[in-house]
């Protein structure tokens, strides 16, 4: 398997305010789920505003290969005949998700309730990333792991349990990913599968449960946490699923529209979910002009229209507790502190560490070769901005991680310099459109 590929430098450099309404692309969790969730339930699964990414298209490969019809009808538009849960056919082959991390951990969940033999592999980035903690709850179920690489890497082949055990399991750190795969390995156990979180991740798995109609209970657990309950062997009935905008993505032309002087634009239709809203709560304490338009509801998850204005930004201290709601943001809002007026603290970065790349590291090294004041203390980042732009003129190593490209793309429209990226090919994995919607806006990224 070739994973060679020309890498693709690019540079932004400032120009005009940005201006116009622009729509990103939907949701990267929930079209992975909406995918899964149309595997599992009987009959036809109807998905419209699907990303139509590099992972989330490995996710609907890896459907098709344990039997599910997926048909592709138009932008967005997908149609998926599901098997039912605890009939899912052993795939003929290795299931490669490329660059999908939450693609692989959530069907390794799938795969290990089935008696069935599946081998898992990606790309060369991929396969850096640690899976040991998907696989410590999955073997209690009965999961047998045949082979990994060091360190339980990819490629790996698993065979999943014959009679799934359910489980009482408290997930290590607020992670959506290992949840997830425990419940979703748990719909074919008899009883009841139970994940207890100290700090509560990502929801839409939960959300989508009830949605397709499992008993699913979520209770709180101490000051930040919850108990998620599972009764197992449910009938999963297909709904429609209308997948919201990707707030993720859409952080990306609402910085570069605070940080751009003359700019407004509207971002539609973005998710709203109380876990997911961790980076607008910290830009509106930074002081942003973000107003919510038309907020409502859309396939079980709150959506609204997002008014941004170019706002003169301050420092503030991001507490750890919301490191789980904006794990994904923590680049790009790296990029907006370097604008602000003051230091701007993110305490507890430690995921940052084992995402598609060192993230906490190369969001470090750009700011350091852009110019910009900062530090690492233990996990906290700090970086010191003077309420100027940031004097840019670095190119940055993107290590094969689309949302590096992107912060430091959004940095460069508003720096004194260009600001330049080693590569871009990896935003199609999540954010197909990024560059002509950036254009489409005023951006200049060459």
């Amino acid at each position: 398997m070739s994973h060679a590929r020309s890498s693709k430098p690019m540079r932004a450099e400032a120009g005009h305010p940005l201006k116009g309404t622009v729509t990103v692309p939907g949701d990267k969790s929930i079209s992975h789920r909406a995918l899964i969730f149309g595997l599992l339930a009987v009959g036809e699964t109807r998905v419209t505003g699907l990303l139509e990414g590099e992972d989330v298209l490995r996710t609907a490969d890896a459907a098709r290969a344990l039997g599910a019809t997926v048909k592709h009808l138009g932008p967005g538009e997908w149609r998926v005949n599901g098997m039912g849960v605890g009939t899912l056919l052993e795939p003929a082959n290795t299931l490669d998700f490329g660059n999908a991390g939450t693609g692989s951990r959530l069907m390794m969940g799938v795969i290990g309730g089935h008696p069935i033999r599946a081998t898992f592999d990606g790309d060369a980035s991929l396969r850096k990333r640690p899976m040991g903690r998907i696989l410590d709850p999955l073997r209690k179920m009965g999961v047998e792991v045949i082979s990994a690489a060091e360190g339980n890497r990819l490629p790996l082949t698993i065979r999943g349990a014959r009679e799934t055990i359910p489980i009482t399991y408290e997930t290590p750190v607020a992670s959506a990913q290992i949840k997830s795969a425990v419940l979703f390995c748990g719909l074919n156990a008899p009883g009841e599968t139970t994940v207890i979180e100290n700090e509560a991740s990502r929801d839409h798995t939960e959300k989508m449960l009830a949605f397709f109609g499992a008993d699913v209970r979520v209770a709180p657990h101490g000051p930040h946490g919850r108990t998620i309950t599972l009764k197992g062997q449910p009938s999963l009935a297909p709904r429609p699923i209308i997948v919201p905008a990707d707030p993720s993505s859409a952080a990306f032309p609402i910085v570069a529209a605070l940080i751009t002087p003359g700019s407004e634009i509207v971002v539609k239709s973005v998710m709203m979910n109380p876990l997911r809203t961790g980076l607008l709560i910290t830009l509106k304490e930074m002081g942003a002009d973000i107003v919510e338009l038309d907020r409502r509801e859309e396939g079980g998850e709150t959506v609204a229209d997002l008014r941004i204005r170019h706002s003169a930004l301050n420092g503030v201290n991001v507490p750890a507790s919301r490191a789980p709601s904006m794990i994904d943001e923590y680049p790009v809002l790296a990029v907006a502190a370097a604008f602000a007026t003051g230091e701007t603290r993110m305490n507890g970065l430690q995921e940052l560490r084992v995402k598609e790349s060192d993230r906490l590291a190369a969001v470090a090294d750009g700011l350091a070769v852009n110019g910009v004041e900062h530090s690492i203390i233990g996990d906290d980042l700090i970086v010191s901005g003077h309420g100027r732009p940031a004097p840019g003129g670095g190119v940055v190593e993107t290590h094969m991680d689309h949302r590096i490209a992107m912060s430091f793309l959004v940095m460069g429209l508003a720096s004194t310099k260009p600001v330049g990226v080693d590569d871009v090919t990896f935003i199609a994995t999540s954010f197909p459109d990024f560059l002509p919607l950036m254009a489409r806006l005023g951006g200049r990224i060459v």
